[in-house]
C-alpha cells in the first residue's frame, strides 16, 4: 500500500498536533509524518477508518479537507500561520512570492480561489494574523513597541499603531492598559 496524504482543517498549533496525533494512535492508523493541516499515513485509509477518523476530529474541532479547493485553501491558511505565529526570525515576507513559490501556483489564482472560498483577500488575512500576534507580544510584554514593530515588519511603530487600531479599535497602549490576553485563538481565525 502507498502513503496517503490527509489535509485536516483548524490544526493551527502544536497541541493539535498532539490532538490529531493521538486520534490517530487510538485508531490504530500509522503515521509516517505530522505538521499543522497534514498528516501522511504509512498504509491508506479506507472508508469506513476515514468516517471513525471525520466523527472523532469533528469532537476536536478539527475537519477532514476532502475537496482540492479546501485542501489548497488550507495549505495557503498553514504557510501563513506558520511564517507569522512560529517563526523565530523576523517576518520578512513577500506573501505572494513565498505562496506562489511553496505551492507551485499563480499567486493571482490563489488569491481569487481564496477570497471567493474565505471571504477575505490573503493579504486581508495575512494582516489579521499579524495583529493577533501583536496582541499576543503586547501581553506578554517582553518586547518593546519598537521591538514588536521589528519583529512583525512594519516600517514604523506609527503605521504598526494605525493598523492596530484600524483593527480593533484601539491603539496598542489601550490594548495593553486592559491587562487581559484580548487576542483570539488560532483556530477561531
Amino acid at each position: 500500500m502507498k502513503n496517503k496524504t490527509i489535509n485536516i482543517k483548524n490544526m493551527v498549533c502544536p497541541r493539535c498536533i498532539e490532538s490529531v496525533e493521538d486520534i490517530f494512535t487510538k485508531l490504530n492508523l500509522d503515521i509516517s509524518s505530522i505538521r499543522l493541516g497534514e498528516v501522511i499515513t504509512e498504509k491508506e485509509v479506507n472508508k469506513e477508518q476515514k468516517v471513525e477518523l471525520n466523527k472523532r476530529l469533528s469532537k476536536k474541532g478539527f475537519e477532514l479537507l476532502e475537496d482540492n479547493k479546501s485542501k489548497l485553501i488550507g495549505k495557503i491558511k498553514t504557510l501563513i500561520i506558520n511564517s507569522i505565529h512560529y517563526s523565530k526570525e523576523p517576518i520578512n515576507i513577500n506573501y505572494s512570492s513565498y505562496l506562489s513559490d511553496q505551492l507551485h501556483q499563480d499567486y493571482g489564482s490563489l488569491s481569487r480561489l481564496f477570497s471567493s472560498v474565505v471571504g477575505v483577500t490573503i493579504e486581508k488575512f495575512v494582516l489579521s494574523q499579524k495583529i493577533e500576534k501583536v496582541k499576543e507580544l503586547i501581553f506578554y510584554d517582553e518586547l518593546t513597541l519598537s521591538g514588536i514593530a521589528f519583529q512583525m515588519d512594519y516600517s514604523s511603530v506609527a503605521y504598526l499603531s494605525s493598523q492596530f487600531k484600524k483593527e480593533t479599535g484601539m491603539t496598542p497602549t489601550q490594548f495593553k492598559k486592559q491587562k487581559k490576553p484580548g487576542h483570539n485563538h488560532l483556530d477561531n481565525l
